[in-house]
């Protein structure tokens, strides 16, 4: 490796009891934010308010109340990435929070978020350097 590259292993733990049961979590630095809709499942919040989940799923600039916006997602984690000195870098990181970087790195439109799957019990390796990512996806953790 360069030494003036980056590595970065983004590691998706296997689903705790929230995540087997669909809830949203309270989101912290290296997960999606979902604000009020924390500790709820999508089916629930779609009850209550379809139009806000509809905007959710639809618009990556709207954000869920007291939450953050995928582009706001996005944005810090791409901030987090060009903020990495060079080296090796593993992080436990949310599934929202490594689409997000996947997205960022490659610099793909915010919509893409939605059509990244980030595997639980998986790690996903960006290299390069702040500007250049390359993007290895999908290895088993352990591998």
């Amino acid at each position: 490796m360069n030494p003036s590259s980056v590595r970065v292993l983004l590691v998706t733990p296997p689903l705790d009891e929230a995540g087997r049961q669909g809830r949203f979590t309270a989101g912290g630095p290296f997960a999606l934010d979902t604000g009020l809709w924390a500790g709820r499942t999508l089916d629930e919040v779609a009850a209550a308010d379809p139009d806000a989940v509809r905007a959710w799923l639809t618009d990556p600039g709207y954000a869920p109340p007291g939450g953050e916006s995928v582009e706001d997602l996005v944005a810090r984690a791409g901030q987090w990435l060009e903020g990495l000195a060079p080296g090796t870098h593993r992080t436990a990181a949310e599934q929202a929070f490594v689409r997000a970087a996947v997205v960022y790195a490659l610099r793909l439109p915010a919509p893409a978020f939605w059509r990244l799957d980030a595997r639980p019990g998986t790690l996903t390796e960006l290299s390069g350097r702040a500007g250049r990512w390359n993007l290895r996806l999908g290895r088993p953790e352990a591998g």
